[in-house]
């Protein structure tokens, strides 16, 4: 698994990298060789975020977890990763590893760490995000919204000769789409 970390508005130490790495690996196991994780660390008021991006394939599985310690929260997303994967072992079998689901025990860490506040005086973010629609069915675009967690994803709609389509968590309850005409 290759790994890409970012610091936003923190400077942690190399330890606190060699946990993540060492933790987030441990997803190996479900993943087929080709899988990156993208780990980004941040404070905001006095609480350490941990997000892990991992992507395998077509597959991209998206978690934050936040809390009072940084090492903490990386066990946090960790755990809701392997929770997701587990949820959706069934329509993910195709994608992962045959042996993925096989019993490992994991050891209990425990840590201290509280990274120094950092003051939120003034920013603009602007963010562009691109990339490609690849075509597939509504069912399994359900799926992908559902491990990046997402409320929404757009696709190309195979099931309708590749238009573009939007798929959508409804607040009742159920999903939606949304269909170029």
């Amino acid at each position: 698994m290759k790994f890409r970390f970012t610091d936003k508005k923190v400077t942690l130490p190399n330890s606190v990298h060699a946990y993540a790495e060492k933790k987030v690996g441990k997803l190996d196991r479900y993943f087929k060789s080709d899988a990156e994780a993208s780990i980004v660390f941040s404070v905001e008021k006095d609480q350490n975020r941990a997000e892990v991006t991992v992507r395998s394939g077509g597959t991209i599985i998206r978690v934050s977890e936040s809390t009072s310690d940084m090492f903490a929260s990386i066990d946090a997303a960790v755990s809701s990763i392997e929770r997701r994967i587990r949820k959706n072992k069934t329509r993910l079998e195709k994608r992962l590893r045959q042996d993925a689901f096989e019993r490992t025990v994991d050891e209990a860490e425990l840590s201290n760490f509280a990274p120094e506040s950092v003051s939120e005086d003034h920013f603009d973010v602007i963010r562009t995000k691109r990339f490609p629609l690849k075509p597939m069915s509504v069912q399994e675009a359900i799926l992908q919204m559902n491990l990046v967690g997402h409320t929404f994803f757009a696709f190309r709609n195979e099931e309708a000769d590749g238009v573009f389509a939007v798929v959508y968590r409804r607040n009742g309850g159920g999903y939606g789409i949304i269909e170029e005409s």
